[in-house]
């Protein structure tokens, strides 16, 4: 997909993303300023009201939408209709009230979704929600919590996909991709300088950008996959493996985009 060099914030899109209960505001912070990095137009972080400063001051391009709680989520966004795709998960624990105002969000989304984090967890806790799973939602656990999701429903990735018709990102080192067409992709860059905190949060910002600037699930999980891997392999390269950080990939996903992007591999 080429971008239109006559766009505006408009053209490229309106990303939700929720998440960050008080005390993880920085996993709020990764997935949205590696979303505007991908390319969007514009994002609206979702977020409890004891993260408004941190966000305001660490990501200032956001629109932050306070929840009536000051320190967890505990409603889901009433409106919807002014977003291209939307992401939940990063940080937002799995408060009791978290775990059914994720449940009722389900409920209301008619748009590409990602989730990750704690929003796995609350689906492992509460497996009966994958009935109402849009179509084509991509899942993004790393392997302790598909372990607990796998727990829960008996279910390998391969049936996983199959059944519920999700996509299906299994991080590790390689990354996994299972399409429920029953073909898997496994990505060819990353390294173990990734194994650090936050970067689920960026791959989660990432493919959220994607399918926001219109991109198909499956195309938006494979190049954001793969970009933020190749990100990792470039911050690697410049930064060692041993001193790498979560906001390194997002430092270096600007020249994996313009070396990568077009690229057949990554589409």
């Amino acid at each position: 997909m080429q971008r239109n060099p006559k766009g505006h914030k408009g053209t490229f899109g309106h990303a939700l993303l929720i998440a960050g209960q008080w005390g993880m505001a920085g996993a709020s912070i990764l997935a949205a300023e590696a979303a505007l990095r991908s390319g969007i137009g514009k994002i609206t972080v979702h977020t409890p009201l004891r993260n408004n400063d941190i966000l305001q001051i660490a990501v200032p391009e956001a629109i932050i939408h306070h929840d009536c709680s000051p320190a967890y989520w505990t409603e889901p966004v009433a409106t919807l209709s002014s977003y291209q795709a939307v992401a939940i998960g990063p940080g937002i624990g799995t408060h009791p009230d978290t775990a059914n105002a994720f449940i009722h969000q389900l409920e209301n989304i008619s748009v590409p979704l990602v989730l990750d984090a704690d929003a796995l967890n609350i689906l492992a806790q509460h497996p009966d929600a994958f009935q109402i799973l849009p179509p084509v939602t991509i899942l993004t656990p790393h392997l302790g919590e598909f372990h607990r999701i796998e727990a829960a429903v008996g279910l390998s990735p391969e049936e996983l996909v199959k059944r519920f018709n999700i996509i299906l990102v299994l991080k590790g080192h390689p990354t996994k991709i299972f399409y429920p067409n029953g073909t898997s992709v496994v990505c060819p860059y990353g390294n173990d300088g990734m194994a650090t905190a936050g970067s689920g949060d960026v791959l989660t910002g990432v493919i959220l950008g994607f399918l926001t600037q219109g991109y198909s699930p499956t195309n938006a999980s494979r190049l954001g996959v793969f970009l933020h891997s190749y990100a990792g392999d470039l911050a690697a390269n410049a930064l060692g493996h041993h001193s790498m950080l979560a906001r390194d990939i997002i430092t270096f996903l600007p020249e994996a985009i313009k070396e990568k992007l077009g690229n057949e591999i990554c589409l």
